[in-house]
């Protein structure tokens, strides 16, 4: 209240004068015939970087974030740059695949589907696994070294089989190259909830061995075989690419907005 009446007989005070030299009057120069009448009445000394402090932090702070945010564009348009370069996988799909391939830019998984007589058979590969990200490294235990440099690359999969009852014959397997081992075997009801603990049947290495080779036969003469996983490996592999491509390039775009 004070300092609003002060303010107002400062600028009573002046009124007659400013007029008289010009009618060009500044909101700083108030402030300042109000401050020198403050100090006479007062007898107060006022700090002037005191009223400009916040603009000056704030400008500080724009421009930091402004540069920050530049330099973060420079280095994703740098990341992208590498990404265009062209990479030795192949996406041209064979001769005689049997699977339509289901691929949403965006999503880490694919979809293959087909029609086998009277079954509709679906896979769902996800990206391959890297054997250097997976393993912890040990530089003391020489042996355990050796082991994890053997391990491949693999695939996971989850072939479902179906048929006009609705029953699904579902397998879980892991590719590799020029090999497929089936880890899960189970059949899925679509009345069945999932609250019922459904008995999904032994593991399947412990099954009979001829059991096991007949599921295998069984799958192979339905597409799922090496020469279709081995495809898939390098499919995926460009895939991975153009989806860290695509997920570079919207970084960028979420940046500069």
């Amino acid at each position: 209240m004070a300092f609003t009446t002060i303010v107002r007989r400062a600028s009573a005070s002046v009124l007659p004068f400013a007029r008289s030299i010009s009618a060009r009057r500044t909101f700083h120069s108030a402030i300042s015939a109000a401050i020198g009448v403050e100090k006479q009445s007062l007898g107060h000394k006022v700090d002037h970087r005191q009223l400009f402090l916040p603009f000056s932090r704030f400008s500080t702070a724009s421009i930091s974030k402004k540069s920050a945010e530049e330099s973060l564009i420079r280095v994703l348009e740098s990341e992208i740059d590498c990404a265009l370069e062209p990479t030795d996988a192949e996406e041209i799909i064979p001769d005689g695949f049997p699977f339509e391939i289901q691929d949403n830019p965006g999503e880490r998984t694919i979809l293959l589907e087909r029609k086998y007589q009277d079954e509709i058979i679906k896979v769902e590969v996800d990206a391959p696994s890297n054997p250097d990200e997976d393993v912890e490294e040990d530089d003391d235990d020489d042996d355990r070294n050796t082991e994890e440099s053997a391990v491949t690359p693999s695939i996971p999969l989850v072939v479902s089989i179906s048929k006009g009852n609705g029953q699904c014959l579902e397998f879980g397997i892991t590719a590799f190259p020029d090999e497929i081992t089936i880890d899960t075997l189970s059949i899925r009801n679509p009345d069945s909830s999932e609250d019922q603990l459904a008995y999904e049947g032994p593991d399947f290495g412990d099954l009979d061995e001829n059991l096991q080779k007949a599921f295998h036969k069984y799958l192979e003469i339905r597409g799922i075989k090496p020469s279709t996983t081995n495809f898939l490996f390098d499919y995926m592999e460009n895939k991975d690419n153009k989806e860290y491509l695509l997920w570079l390039k919207n970084l960028k775009s979420f940046v500069e907005k």
